[in-house]
C-alpha cells in the first residue's frame, strides 16, 4: 500500500491536462474548445499540461489558431509539447517558435513536469530516444517533490483503440527509467481514449482529446484535472458541458486505482458493470 507524503508546498495543487485539439480537422469543434477554455479559467488550476495534436497538419495557420486559444487561458503556468500531428509538414518549427522548445521543465511549489517530445516527424509512431534517458534520470532521481512525466504518445496499449500500431518504440526502457527515477504520474494524449494504469508505484493517465469527434465507440470529449495533496491524489475525467468522474486516486492509506471496463470493451462482453 502506498504511504509517502507527498512533499508539496500548497495544497491541493490543481493540474489541467488536455490533449489532442487537432485545429484544422473536419472533425473539429470549436464550440467544445471554447467551452473547455471557459470551464478551466471558471476551476482556476494551477498548471495547464498540453500533451500534443494541437494542430491536425502542423501548418503555420493551424499553430496560431491554437495560440489563440491556449492564449485564453488566465493559468500563469501552462506547458505545451508537440505531438505526431504537429511535426507534420515540419511543423515542429512554427511549434519552437510560437511555444517554445520541444523540452520543457517546470516547477511549482513542489511540483516537477518535464515535458518531453515524442514525434517523428511525418510518421504516426514515436520514440523517446536513448540519449534522452540520462536528461529524465537527472532531472528526477535525486529530486524531491511529486513528479511528472509528459509525453505526447502512450507508452502501455490503451484498451479500446484496435490493433497496437504506434505505441512509442522505446516504451519499455522508458517506463523503466521512470519507476528508476521515482517518477508519480505519467501523463499522454494520442489515441483519444482515456484510460489510467497502476505499475509499481507509476501512474500512468491517457487523456482523450477535448475538441475532436474523432471517436472510437462511445468514448466522448474529455479531459483530466489531477488533485494533489499531502497525502492524497485524485484523477478526474471532465466532460466539456458536463460533469467529472474520479478515475483514479493514491496516496497514505488508498490501496489502488479506480478500474472501470472501457465502452467497447463492455460491448465485446456485454457487461453491464
Amino acid at each position: 500500500m502506498p504511504s509517502r507524503i507527498f512533499p508539496i508546498n500548497k495544497s491541493p495543487i490543481v493540474v489541467a491536462h488536455i490533449s489532442d485539439f487537432h485545429i484544422g480537422s473536419y472533425h473539429f469543434v470549436a464550440n467544445l474548445m471554447n467551452r473547455t477554455v471557459l470551464e478551466l479559467n471558471e476551476l482556476r488550476p494551477d498548471i495547464v499540461i498540453v500533451t500534443g495534436d494541437l494542430t491536425n497538419e502542423g501548418f503555420r495557420q493551424e499553430y496560431m489558431t491554437a495560440k489563440s486559444y491556449l492564449d485564453g487561458l488566465e493559468c500563469e503556468r501552462v506547458l505545451v509539447i508537440p505531438g505526431n500531428h504537429d511535426s507534420r509538414n515540419v511543423g515542429y518549427l512554427h511549434f519552437q517558435e510560437l511555444f517554445g522548445p520541444l523540452f520543457q521543465n517546470m516547477e511549482w511549489e513542489g511540483i516537477l513536469v518535464m515535458g518531453m517530445d515524442s514525434s517523428e516527424p511525418d510518421l504516426d509512431s514515436g520514440q523517446i530516444g536513448r540519449e534522452k534517458y540520462g536528461r529524465i534520470v537527472d532531472y528526477f532521481h535525486s529530486a524531491s517533490g511529486f513528479k511528472i512525466f509528459a509525453l505526447h504518445h502512450h507508452l502501455l496499449p490503451v484498451p479500446g483503440t484496435g490493433r497496437e500500431r504506434n505505441i512509442v518504440f522505446d516504451a519499455g526502457d522508458v517506463l523503466e527509467l521512470l519507476v528508476y527515477a521515482g517518477v508519480d504520474l505519467v501523463l499522454t494524449g494520442h489515441k483519444h481514449v482515456p484510460y489510467v494504469w497502476k505499475l509499481e508505484d507509476l501512474y500512468v493517465v491517457n487523456a482523450g482529446t477535448i475538441s475532436s469527434l474523432r471517436l472510437r465507440g462511445h468514448t466522448k470529449p474529455c479531459y483530466n484535472v489531477i488533485e494533489i495533496r499531502e497525502d492524497l491524489v485524485r484523477v478526474f475525467r471532465k466532460y466539456p458541458f458536463g460533469g467529472r468522474d474520479v478515475i483514479a486516486q493514491f496516496g497514505v492509506g488508498v490501496s489502488d486505482t479506480q478500474r472501470e471496463l472501457s465502452g467497447v470493451a463492455r460491448e465485446i462482453i456485454g457487461s453491464d458493470l
